[in-house]
C-alpha cells in the first residue's frame, strides 16, 4: 500500500500533515526567510484544513499549526531560554487555535465566509497585539508582505489593514479551490461554466494585488510638505559578546560608542563624509544614567565636543521611583547637556519590566536578570530641540519594540514629527532571526507613514530606510560602523495614520459580529441544515443535518 493510499485511509493523519505543513510555510514568509507568498498557502490550506472540523478539531489543529509556526519565527527568543520561549510559543498559540475554531465554525454558516474570516484574521492580530500585558504582535501577516505586491497598501489601510488583505486573498484563494473542485454547491457542472463562476473572484485578487504595485508608486499624504533637509549621522559602537553574554557591560558599550564617534569625526574633518547635523546613537548606548555618573557623563560629552554637534543618546535613566528605570532617549547638546527626553512606552514584559515582580521573583530567580522594573512613559516620542545651527527641529523617537505598536507610531508623526529615528538594542538577539523581522517591521512603518527612517542599533543591523520601505544604508552585524544620510524635513499624515486604528477596529468588529450571528443566528443553523452554506459535496438533497467526517 503506497504513502498516499494510507493518507487517504486515515483522514485525520493526512490532516495533521497537512497543518503542520501548513505552519512550516506560514513561518517561512516571515523574516528571515522571507518567503512571502507562502502567506497566501498557509492561511488557505488552514482554513481548508478545518472546513468541516468540529470545534475541539479545529482548536487542536489551529493550535498545531500556531506551534510550528511560532517555532519557526519566535524561536529565536531561546536566547533567553528555552522554558521562557517555550511559554511564549505555547501562550501565543492559544490564539490562533481560537481564531481556528473560528474559521471551521464561520465556513458551515455563513455563505460571504471568506470575507469574514478575513475579519477575524484582523480580530486575532487586534487581541494578541494588546493582551496580555501590553501585547505580542511582532508576526502579523502584514509583516510578511513588505516585498510583495500587497505592500503598495500600507500608506491606504496601515498594517491591519496589510493583514486583512493578505487574509482575504487567501481566502479567495480557499474558496476557488472549494469551488472549482466541486466542494461548494453549484448547478454549473461543465468545466467551462465552472470556469465562468470562479473568473470574477480569481479576477478580483489578482486586481487587488496589481493595484497595490500601482499603490506603490502614489503620496496618499493628507497636508505633504517639505521643509528642507537634516543629515544625520547613524552611528553603531558595538559590544563586547554575544547573546545574553552581551547584557551588563555597560562602560564597554559607552566607551565604543565614544569610539566609533571620534573615528567619524575624523572622517569628517577629513572631507571623506560631510557635517552632520545631529548624531544618532542606539537604545542603551550607555546603560548607567548620565545625568547622575560623572563618568559616563564625561564619555557622552566627550563625545559631543569631538563630533561638534548634539548626539540623540540612548540611555537608562533612574527613577522615577526607588529601584526603577527607565528606557529613555536624551538630546544632548554640547553646550547645554542633555535638553530633551523621551521616555519608553511601549516596554517588553519580561525584559524590561515583570508583570506580578513580587510574586513571580521568589518562584523563577532568573527573572533577577532582567534587574530594576521598567517603567513605561507617557507622552508621544516627539522632541523639540535645536541643532548647532541654531535650527528648531521635531525628532520623532521609536525605542525598539514600540515598533510594533500601531498607536505608538502614529502618534509619532501626528504630534508634528519632521524625521522619525529609530533607536534599539539587539545585542541579546544577534546571529538570530529576530534582527531581520525588526528590520522588516521596521520598513513597513516607513511606508505606512510614507516617512523616511534612520535605524541605529547597539550591534545589529543599523541603516537606512526610504518612505517607500528601500533600505539605502545597512551596516552588518557585530561590527562598528557608522554614516551620514540627508533626511527631508516633512510634515503630514497617510491615510493610514489617520484612519488606521479605525481600520484595526472596524475590521475586528465586524468579524466578532459575523461570528456571533452566525454562532447565534437560529437561520444560520436551519439554512446549513438545508445544506445552502454547505462547504462540502451534497449529491442529492436530505433533510438530516451532515455528520462530521474526519
Amino acid at each position: 500500500m503506497s504513502v498516499i493510499d494510507r493518507l487517504v485511509r486515515r483522514p485525520l493523519l493526512a490532516r495533521v500533515i497537512g497543518t503542520v505543513s501548513a505552519g512550516v510555510a506560514l513561518g517561512l514568509s516571515w523574516e528571515p526567510y522571507g518567503w512571502w507568498p507562502l502567506a497566501f498557502v498557509a492561511v488557505s490550506a488552514l482554513t481548508l484544513l478545518v472546513r468541516d472540523a468540529r470545534p475541539r478539531r479545529a482548536f487542536g489543529l489551529g493550535y498545531l499549526f500556531a506551534v510550528v509556526a511560532l517555532v519557526l519565527s519566535l524561536g529565536w527568543i531561546r536566547v533567553l531560554g528555552w522554558p521562557i520561549a517555550a511559554a511564549l510559543i505555547c501562550f501565543e498559540s492559544l490564539f490562533l487555535a481560537l481564531l481556528t475554531m473560528g474559521l471551521s465554525t464561520i465556513q458551515r454558516r455563513s455563505r460571504w465566509w471568506p470575507l469574514w474570516a478575513a475579519c477575524l484574521w484582523t480580530l486575532c492580530e487586534f487581541t494578541y497585539s494588546r493582551f496580555p500585558f501590553g501585547g505580542f504582535g511582532w508576526t502579523r501577516l502584514a509583516y510578511g508582505a513588505v516585498d510583495g505586491p500587497l505592500a503598495g497598501w500600507f500608506p491606504v489601510v496601515g498594517t491591519a489593514g496589510v493583514s486583512f488583505l493578505v487574509a482575504l486573498s487567501a481566502q479567495g484563494l480557499a474558496w476557488l479551490v472549494l469551488r472549482w473542485t466541486g466542494a461548494l454547491p453549484h448547478p454549473r457542472t461543465s468545466g467551462r461554466q465552472r470556469l465562468r463562476s470562479v473568473a470574477p473572484v480569481a479576477a478580483g485578487l489578482v486586481g487587488l494585488q496589481m493595484a497595490g504595485g500601482v499603490l506603490q508608486f502614489t503620496e496618499p499624504v493628507v497636508g505633504a510638505s517639505e521643509q528642507g533637509t537634516v543629515r544625520v549621522a547613524i552611528v553603531q559602537g558595538n559590544v563586547p559578546g554575544k547573546g545574553i553574554e552581551a547584557m551588563g557591560r555597560m562602560r564597554a558599550v559607552t566607551d565604543n560608542h565614544l569610539a566609533e564617534t571620534r573615528r567619524l569625526a575624523e572622517q569628517v574633518r577629513a572631507g571623506e563624509v560631510p557635517q552632520p547635523d545631529f548624531v544618532l546613537w542606539p537604545e542603551n548606548s550607555t546603560d548607567i544614567d548620565p545625568t547622575v555618573d560623572p563618568v559616563t557623563e564625561a564619555t557622552v560629552q566627550a563625545a559631543v565636543e569631538a563630533i561638534g554637534v548634539p548626539i540623540f543618546v540612548g540611555a537608562v535613566t533612574n527613577g522615577p521611583g526607588p529601584d526603577e528605570r527607565q528606557t529613555t532617549g536624551m538630546w544632548w547638546d554640547p553646550v547645554q547637556g542633555p535638553t530633551a527626553t523621551y521616555h519608553k512606552r511601549n516596554l517588553v514584559p519580561f525584559g524590561e519590566w515583570i508583570p506580578f515582580r513580587d510574586q513571580l521573583l521568589p518562584v523563577i530567580p532568573m527573572l533577577e536578570l532582567v534587574g530594576r522594573q521598567g517603567v513605561p512613559g507617557t507622552d508621544p516620542g516627539v522632541l523639540q530641540v535645536q541643532l548647532a545651527d541654531g535650527r528648531q527641529l521635531a525628532v520623532g523617537d521609536l525605542i525598539c519594540f514600540e515598533l510594533a505598536y500601531d498607536g505608538t507610531v502614529n502618534d509619532v508623526i501626528t504630534h508634528g514629527a519632521q524625521v522619525v529615528v529609530v533607536q534599539s538594542n539587539n545585542a541579546t538577539y544577534g546571529g538570530t532571526g529576530q534582527i531581520e523581522q525588526q528590520f522588516a517591521i521596521t520598513r513597513a512603518r516607513a511606508m505606512e507613514t510614507r516617512r523616511e527612517i534612520s535605524v541605529a542599533t547597539t550591534n545589529s543591523v543599523s541603516g537606512h530606510i526610504d518612505r517607500h520601505g528601500r533600505v539605502t544604508e545597512r551596516t552588518e552585524e557585530f561590527t562598528a560602523a557608522s554614516s551620514v544620510v540627508t533626511m527631508p524635513l516633512r510634515q503630514g499624515s497617510t491615510i493610514a495614520v489617520l484612519l488606521g486604528r479605525w481600520v484595526d477596529l472596524g475590521l475586528s468588529l465586524a468579524g466578532l459580529g459575523a461570528l456571533l450571528v452566525a454562532v447565534l443566528n437560529p437561520w444560520t443553523g436551519r439554512a446549513r441544515r438545508r445544506g445552502a452554506w454547505s462547504v462540502r459535496p451534497m449529491p442529492e438533497p436530505s433533510d438530516s443535518a451532515p455528520t462530521e467526517t474526519e
